[in-house]
């Protein structure tokens, strides 16, 4: 490097810890449960790929000394070649009461959804859950995510701030429950909301399932398999709306297999979609089918 007088100065270096933060990955990529290799790949998606690879040394190295995850933003200090660490801060906008208040209602109202997250596992699809309602949850663009470093590294992210994504995503495996607490929410809290019923729902519970007089099969036997509508009333009815293409990738465990940092079941659903979308039923096709019809 040189100043503005041409004098050359070295390439500065950073100051080795002893106490930093070291990222468990030694070679290759970081980030081992779905969600962390998510956050990274969000990250990367948003041109930021070239700038972050130059953390990843610091991340390894352990010249992240602290990091602390809050509501809307993760600060942490990094030890660069100066002897004061610097001050690094990733900002974003945290979900409102309302916002949390429709995901968690989804959430619960889920058996899945509701059974993994109250025993501290992260569903795959619980993206896709933040998606639909409109509150995505990793950042859609680079103005969503706001990164800020007290070093004089005018590029963004700098190294020390690529460092700190790196480790924030092996903070991430250790406790997914982390990313919510960063838009929100901690694992307390939307756990205890799970857990609380709607006011009236107990009642509805302790109702029979069918609240309903019939008749003794004996008595109606005659008619047991005879629709109470007619076969006009029957082919008037709408087809029934079709189940989702990925309902069958939604409710099974991800394999532990991966393939280009992503999972199976996120590399096997467009094929899926696709395969759905090809084999379309035609509606005229299902009037026919109706019970009844000739």
């Amino acid at each position: 490097m040189t100043d503005d007088t041409g004098r050359f100065y070295p390439p500065s270096r950073p100051r080795r810890t002893a106490d930093g933060i070291k990222a468990r990955s030694k070679r290759g990529s970081i980030g081992e449960q779905w969600w962390s290799r998510r956050f990274i790949d969000v990250l990367e998606s948003l041109g930021l790929a070239s700038r972050l690879s130059r953390g990843r040394s610091y991340a390894r190295s352990g010249q992240v000394l602290t990091i602390d995850i809050g509501t809307g933003h993760v600060t942490a200090t990094v030890q660069g070649s100066r002897v004061k660490p610097y001050r690094v801060r990733l900002t974003v906008d945290p979900l409102t009461t309302r916002q949390w208040r429709i995901v968690t209602d989804v959430l619960a109202s889920r058996a899945v959804f509701r059974a993994r997250l109250l025993a501290g596992e992260m569903p795959a699809e619980i993206e896709q859950v933040f998606a639909d309602c409109g509150t995505p949850l990793f950042p859609r663009s680079a103005r969503d995510l706001e990164m800020t470093c007290s070093c004089p590294d005018w590029e963004v992210p700098c190294k020390h701030l690529a460092a700190v994504c790196y480790v924030l995503a092996e903070a991430f495996d250790d406790d997914p429950f982390g990313m919510l607490a960063w838009r929100g929410k901690t694992r307390q809290d939307l756990l205890a909301s799970l857990r609380r019923l709607p006011a009236g729902r107990e009642q509805a519970a302790s109702r029979p399932v069918l609240d309903v007089t019939d008749r003794p099969l004996a008595e109606c036997v005659d008619g047991f398999w005879t629709s109470a509508l007619s076969p006009a009333r029957l082919r008037s009815l709408p087809p029934a709306a079709p189940a989702p293409a990925d309902l069958l990738l939604r409710s099974v465990e991800p394999p532990p297999l991966t393939a280009g940092g992503q999972d199976l079941t996120t590399l096997l659903r467009p094929g899926y979609l696709a395969m759905t979308a090809s084999h379309a039923p035609d509606p005229d096709h299902l009037a026919d089918a109706s019970p009844g019809a000739t």
